[in-house]
């Protein structure tokens, strides 16, 4: 059978972080239910994994755990997922005629990873080159955490980061550094904690090399106050 195949697949796969693609993998219906229809969903389906799981939902502490979790998916952790929540980044002329490259680093990125649905937990920097457009910096969080709020890959969250500031600012000059600590690693698995993974997009004036050191100083600039 197809499911058989596709469960032996996934089971062989293992940790193995396998790609897809640069976009999130989504169906093309994704978005017929309304998110009051997919809470009542996911409701029901938690409700039945910890009822398999054994544990007692009349219980004061967890019989709120199903309505909780599935709110939590949609409306929260989840909620990167639709386009109508994608971030307005409103831009403006660079009147100032300031030149150099803008560095906002140290946003913080909370994620779930894809293969386990564990979290992930670390600071994404971005930065550009202004070529007559700025946009202003509350932006550049938002799209950081627009991307993380999704069931992710961290290659592919860099990767979006960087392509929708290019297409907001009108510019290849963008260039986004993540580094985040995986649960999926940390908490089961091999369990090494002390291990983070970083990764990087690197657009237009940023593939120049002194042009990235430059970035990359910036990045280890102690902002402590």
């Amino acid at each position: 059978m197809k499911v058989d195949k596709i469960l032996n697949e996934i089971e062989e796969m293992g940790d193995a972080h396998a790609g897809s693609s640069a976009n999130t993998p989504l169906r093309e219906n994704a978005f017929d239910l309304s998110d009051e229809e997919k809470i009542d969903l996911i409701k029901k389906d938690v409700k039945n994994i910890l009822d398999t799981l054994g544990l007692d939902l009349t219980d004061d502490s967890l019989k709120g755990t199903p309505q909780r979790v599935a709110k939590m998916f949609v409306n929260e952790i989840f909620s990167g997922l639709h386009p109508k929540r994608k971030p307005k980044a409103s831009t403006f002329e660079n009147k100032y005629k300031y030149g150099e490259m803008l560095v906002e680093k140290n946003i913080t990125v909370y994620s779930t990873c894809e293969h386990h649905l564990l979290p992930i937990v670390g600071k994404a920097h971005v930065a550009y080159i202004s070529n007559g457009t700025v946009v202003g910096l509350s932006k550049m969080n938002r799209i950081v955490d627009y991307f993380a709020k999704r069931p992710q890959v961290q290659e592919r969250m860099t990767m979006q980061i960087v392509h929708e500031l290019q297409n907001v600012l009108g510019t290849p000059d963008v260039a986004c550094v993540v580094d985040a600590k995986h649960l999926c690693v940390n908490s089961r698995g091999i369990r090494d904690i002390e291990s983070s993974t970083v990764t990087s997009e690197f657009g237009g004036a940023f593939k120049k090399k002194e042009v990235r050191r430059e970035f990359l100083d910036y990045i280890k600039l102690d902002t402590s106050f």
